[in-house]
């Protein structure tokens, strides 16, 4: 009798186990468009990873924009990421959890900490870096857990890379039905935004509280949407970090781009779109190593009808609040001088050397005193160069024009040293390198300032998925605050809030405070006005 009712006793307990298994797996299904997704539970945050929002683009599909997700019937797993794009390993600091890699890359992926997928909670769509060359939604430095316990719907989107997201060619634009080619990765998370746009309810979201946010290439992607008439109505607010479109460098025409593809199709033996969609994606991608492989964005009369700069200066862009900033050391002043030593000699002849007639206005404003202001001011004038001037023009232009606020900041915090079993790992800087054992040894950072993209783990609240660097008490200090900056700014459209240094909104474009973001943070006087208004200048005149 005993053995009976054990046996008993066994059988009703796997039975509730599987109900309870059953039901736990139905909670966590969602019913989408394009059909049902089943996620998983991670500590409490539901994700759902490697969502199709686009078909394929690959055979007669690569170089097109993107086309509508086939409809699967049932339940489809969504418990991996997908593919990251086609690429080369040319970042060392990039780390993927991406189920390998493919011309199949178009998938993003969703966190959320809804309860009953009613709350009509805010959103965060996230574009990565990666120079529009590297880079995954699933990288750790990315992920959307840490923003999800803010009460926020975290999305990681996937883009087309290099000349699989930025070719042009005219048999390409001819095809097309828009007459155009390239800027297919942008047009990748157009369509990933109306797939928020259409599904991010069914996740507890709210389709009218969608904040886009990237850093680098993403951030040039944030003031691309903006840009785009396309985009407009899809996204309430923006975030960029380090980078927009509206740099010193104005982007090449439609049949501009297409020369340069005719003449790269040419140069690697396939003259024709058949000969070029013909080639294997290894071949494509082993192509991209060449030195004439550099393929951007360009003004195709569909995504762009001019030069995103004049759209923000005609007023034509989304009239969205803008939370936007740079660091304080995006590029080293070796980026400038190379091996010369930082001599107020050395600099001046340097800069007379590239800028040429400029140079004389270029030196009145970075000015050097003595050989120990050189170091300092070349770093600021390479930065300014590579990235940080660029992201201060679509600031300036979006206060003048854009009728809604604009945040602007200064990262400041140095990443700590690294962590000593790091060994003698090689880590990347922005004007050399040091190995981990010197860092070990030395007990020093790996950087006088904050480096390009230093600040994405701080602002999204994941400095423990980076093991590279020693995290000090007041690295999650720094993280505290400008997450809490950043989540503010997604739920409302302000930063300011409880617990937090008061941030004021730039006034119309005029000499503004700027958010100084460090251990100790504090809205300061912008300091260097004079210096990008004199790049605009010569922007403006070229």
């Amino acid at each position: 009798m005993k053995l009976l009712a054990f046996t008993f006793m066994l059988i009703f307990s796997i039975a509730g186990v599987l109900v309870e298994d059953r039901l736990n797996a139905q909670e966590l299904q969602v019913s989408t468009r394009d059909g049902v997704l089943e996620g998983v539970n991670e500590s409490g945050v539901y994700v759902f990873k490697g969502i199709p929002f686009a078909a394929p683009p690959i055979g007669p599909l690569r170089w097109r924009e993107p086309q509508p997700v086939k409809k699967w019937q049932g339940v489809r797993k969504a418990d991996k990421f997908g593919p990251r794009a086609m690429q080369r390993p040319i970042f060392g600091d990039m780390n993927f959890r991406s189920n390998g890699m493919s011309e199949d890359c178009l998938y993003l992926n969703v966190w959320t900490p809804t309860k009953t997928f009613q709350e009509k909670l805010p959103v965060l769509v996230y574009f990565y870096g990666g120079g529009l060359m590297a880079g995954d939604g699933s990288e750790p430095r990315y992920d959307g857990e840490s923003m999800a316990r803010q009460g926020i719907v975290a999305v990681t989107v996937n883009y087309r890379l290099n000349i699989f997201g930025f070719f042009s060619h005219p048999e390409l634009s001819k095809e097309s039905p828009f007459k155009a080619s390239g800027n297919y990765g942008l047009l990748d998370q157009y369509a990933a935004l109306k797939w928020v746009q259409a599904n991010i309810a069914a996740f507890g979201g709210d389709p009218n509280k969608v904040t886009i946010a990237g850093e680098s290439a993403g951030s040039f992607s944030v003031s691309a949407q903006m840009a785009s008439p396309l985009s407009k109505g899809l996204f309430r607010a923006a975030i960029g970090e380090s980078g927009s479109l509206l740099g010193n460098r104005p982007l090449p025409t439609l049949a501009e781009s297409e020369k340069k593809g005719i003449a790269f199709a040419s140069a690697i033996g396939a003259p024709s779109l058949e000969a070029l969609r013909a080639l294997s994606v290894d071949k494509l991608l082993e192509a991209t190593a060449r030195p004439d492989a550099n393929f951007g964005v360009n003004i195709d009369g569909y995504l762009f009808q001019k030069n995103p700069a004049d759209v923000f200066k005609d007023g034509e862009q989304a009239k969205v609040p803008l939370l936007v900033g740079w660091n304080s050391e995006e590029m080293n002043y070796r980026a400038l001088l190379g091996s010369l030593q930082p001599t107020r000699e050395n600099f001046t002849k340097v800069v007379r050397e590239r800028f040429g007639e400029d140079a004389e206005a270029l030196l009145a404003v970075y000015k050097i005193d003595t050989d120990e202001d050189v170091e300092r001011v070349a770093t600021d004038f390479a930065g300014d160069q590579f990235i940080a001037y660029g992201t201060w023009r679509w600031s300036d232009l979006h206060s003048q024009t854009g009728e809604n606020p604009v945040y602007r900041y200064l990262y400041a915090r140095p990443r700590p040293a690294m962590r000593a079993e790091m060994g003698d790992a090689v880590a990347g800087l922005a004007g050399g390198v040091i190995k981990g054992g010197e860092a070990k040894k030395q007990r020093i950072p790996l950087s006088k300032g904050a480096v390009h993209s230093a600040e994405i783990e701080y602002a999204l609240g994941n400095l423990p998925t980076n093991r590279v660097y020693d995290w000090q008490a007041d690295d999650y200090k720094v993280s505290a605050v400008l997450q809490a900056y950043f989540a503010n700014f997604i739920k409302s459209g302000d930063p300011n809030g409880l617990g937090v240094p008061a941030w004021p909104a730039i006034q119309q474009g005029n000499a503004a405070t700027i958010m100084h973001v460090d251990t100790v943070s504090e809205a300061i006087k912008e300091k260097h006005r004079d210096r990008y208004l004199l790049l605009e200048k010569l922007a403006t005149m070229k």
